[in-house]
């Protein structure tokens, strides 16, 4: 919440002047203080905000702001988040899961065995392909590949383990 203080929004942010070097103190002679005899100062003469974009400011709106007006697109009624929820990780990000301790254990192993990394306990759905994998199989359990990730962890002599 804002205090109510006697300056106007925004003139904290700027030096304070004394009132008597002010434009004002010299315009009060003058009887209409810089705005004119004809025009006359009144409050909003054209409507406060955005008052006006389909009327009198419409050229404004059109030629600064344009498509500000309108719909685009097709209405989806009930749209439902939870199944079009796809978490995805790249393959660049995978040992990083498994760790690096984890990672030199198998590497020194010789009988064959890979370490299995279950990314939907990390909160991941899908395995996208980008970056590069180190040449050291690994079994990875995830709901859904992109062909370039399954070929990227086939090529590196892993397997890809589909879960529902």
């Amino acid at each position: 919440m804002r205090l109510q203080s006697s300056m106007p929004r925004g003139a904290d942010r700027f030096v304070a002047q004394p009132t008597a070097a002010k434009k004002h103190r010299k315009e009060r002679g003058g009887m209409h203080c810089g705005n004119g005899r004809i025009g006359k100062h009144r409050k909003h003469p054209s409507g406060r905000g955005n008052a006006g974009g389909q009327h009198m400011h419409r050229i404004a709106f059109d030629k600064y702001h344009p498509g500000y007006f309108g719909k685009v697109g097709m209405r989806f009624f009930h749209y439902k988040k939870n199944p079009y929820h796809m978490p995805t990780v790249n393959v660049d990000k995978l040992w990083s899961m498994v760790g690096l301790d984890q990672r030199k254990e198998y590497a020194k192993k010789s009988d064959g065995t890979v370490p299995l990394l279950d990314v939907t306990q990390h909160g991941f759905f899908k395995v996208l392909g980008k970056g590069k994998l180190p040449q050291q199989p690994i079994a990875i359990k995830a709901k859904f590949f992109s062909k370039q990730a399954e070929e990227k962890i086939k090529n590196a002599g892993g397997a890809c383990l589909l879960t529902a």
